[in-house]
């Protein structure tokens, strides 16, 4: 099993949700390897110092969640070259289109000003994270399902081409809680770099705080509770965030309102 978090921003309750509470039930079920991606990292700007005071900070707030060393792995992306060298073959073994077509390249590009060709191979270097540990099992939120659909593809095509290489891996998502929108705007991920926003509950947080953004949380003019991403997305939301603190689905979650 292999998953990773960049070291950008502050961490938040979808973090919290989507990765780590799995990372530390699953570190004594399964061989577990985690990363703190901090190459991902270099598709915007960075400043070096500070790039390197996250990391570290994000390693300590890993183990300070329950991460155990002497049940997992647990290193720095940039530390270990591999990761690098693998991503230039894979990059060389996926298509143009392929790259192109990933909604997170497509969304990003869209709006940013600068545009770097990192954003593009992007998805090579996760398949080299991936693949270069045999990984079958990726714990991931459902906006990372593509990027590991690709990674599937590539050590697939790679396996066909040069004989069986590389372990081809899967995606697995938790019951609730693989994607926690925004609060503010339900309609959108609840995103590190909305640092301090009302909508993002950070891991960091004063309970109070958190108390107050999640009574402020937007929902809609009905009364009653219902799981309906479509038709109510603010109490669906908040549903969700239910359901996986209580380790329930979101509906099930409703039948208590």
């Amino acid at each position: 099993m292999f998953s990773g978090i960049q070291p950008t921003g502050d961490v938040h309750l979808g973090n919290v949700l989507g990765a780590l509470l799995r990372w530390v039930q699953d570190q004594h079920t399964a061989q577990s390897t985690y990363c703190v991606v901090d190459l991902h990292a270099l598709t915007i700007p960075q400043d070096p110092a500070e790039l390197q005071r996250s990391t570290l900070r994000l390693a300590q707030i890993l183990l300070a969640a329950g991460l155990d060393p002497e049940a997992c792995t647990l290193f720095i992306q940039s530390h270990v070259p591999e990761h690098a060298q693998l991503a230039w073959v894979l990059q060389c073994t996926a298509s143009y289109g392929e790259l192109s077509r990933m909604t997170q390249f497509k969304d990003k590009s869209s709006k940013a000003g600068f545009v770097s060709g990192g954003l593009f191979t992007y998805p090579a270097l996760m398949a080299a994270d991936i693949l270069l540990y045999d990984t079958d099992q990726v714990p991931v939120g459902d906006d990372q399902k593509q990027h590991v659909e690709l990674a599937r593809d590539i050590a697939e095509r790679f396996n066909s081409r040069y004989g069986q290489t590389f372990t081809v891996p899967l995606a697995t998502f938790p019951v609730a809680g693989a994607r926690v929108m925004d609060l503010a705007d339900p309609t959108s991920k609840m995103s590190k770099s909305a640092s301090g926003a009302a909508g993002t509950i950070l891991l960091l947080d004063d309970p109070k705080v958190i108390e107050k953004k999640i009574k402020r949380a937007v929902t809609d003019t009905e009364s009653e509770v219902r799981y309906d991403v479509a038709a109510k997305p603010g109490v669906s939301n908040l549903l969700s965030i239910l359901g996986a603190c209580t380790n329930q689905s979101p509906s099930q979650a409703a039948t208590g309102y």
